[in-house]
């Protein structure tokens, strides 16, 4: 059974402009069930979103289980206003802007939050990201007003102290991780925060010619080096592709490919204990 933690049905891994245009007005089922027939015909048999405000992956949810897909999904991701995540997200102004959207994402059926905390890595440059982390009273904040509705945690976090903010904070997934130390990488494990790292997002990039060759091997080495260490601490890793992102297209399986590289032979008995803990929390 193949399993994806991390996909964005609205996205199809070539122009995230072009691809939204497609739902904008209208959610394209067409799309959805050729996608969906695509990872069914692969074997996947959970696939797990990171959102949006255009109800693709909604709708993806009602129609998964005709295709034997258990799909799950935050609704809309949150993102403070003025910072990363408004191209696909919900903005909110303050907590308790913030507050209110995770009663109205609740109450509509999201199966999480999913809370974006910090910017993007620079791929043109190694340990560079778009923009810093919240600060960690905040992203405590933003974790405890979703526990508090009955709702998991899953964060869009790189940066070693956003990382172990999140993780201390009770976060229930970690999604990307760039740049992490051993502290971060310890809290995540002691806090039992599942890690699900993306490195197809990293990996397919090579030789594709849009970014800086070095650091995007630089940046993938730091990233399967992270990956083995928080293994050995026993850690919770689960395997997510972040599909529809640039050059990462739904179904590719690149990213047990990858992970394969990091854990080698305990792989799958490592990938088996995430799976569980994530199908167990979302």
């Amino acid at each position: 059974m193949l399993v994806d933690c991390h996909i964005h049905m609205v996205l199809d891994g070539a122009n995230w402009r072009t691809a939204i245009v497609r739902h904008a007005q209208t959610v394209d089922e067409g799309w959805i069930r050729q996608t969906l027939a695509h990872y069914q015909k692969l074997g996947f048999a959970y696939l797990r979103d990171g959102g949006d405000r255009w109800g693709v992956g909604k709708r993806a949810r009602e129609l998964a289980g005709e295709y034997g897909i258990t799909y799950r999904t935050p609704l809309s991701p949150l993102c403070k206003a003025g910072h990363y995540g408004g191209f696909i997200g919900e903005k909110y102004g303050n907590l308790r802007d913030y507050a209110d959207l995770v009663v109205r994402n609740r109450e509509n059926g999201a199966n999480y939050i999913k809370i974006m905390i910090s910017g993007l890595m620079d791929f043109d440059h190694f340990g560079v990201l778009t923009e810093d982390g919240m600060e960690p009273a905040e992203i405590r904040e933003l974790i405890h007003i979703a526990h508090e509705e009955g709702l998991p945690v899953m964060a869009h976090a790189n940066g070693a102290r956003t990382v172990e903010a999140a993780a201390e904070a009770g976060v229930d997934s970690i999604e990307h991780g760039a740049y992490l130390d051993a502290d971060a990488l310890h809290a995540m494990a002691e806090n039992g925060t599942v890690w699900v790292p993306t490195l197809s997002t990293i990996g397919n990039l090579r030789g594709r010619g849009r970014f800086d060759e070095s650091a995007v091997e630089r940046i993938l080495e730091s990233a399967v080096e992270n990956v083995s260490l928080f293994a050995g601490m026993g850690g919770l890793l689960a395997p997510g592709t972040d599909a529809g992102a640039w050059s990462v297209p739904h179904g590719s399986l690149t990213e047990y490919e990858l992970l394969k590289a990091a854990l080698g032979a305990e792989t799958q008995k490592a990938l088996d204990r995430g799976i569980q803990a994530i199908r167990q929390k979302f």
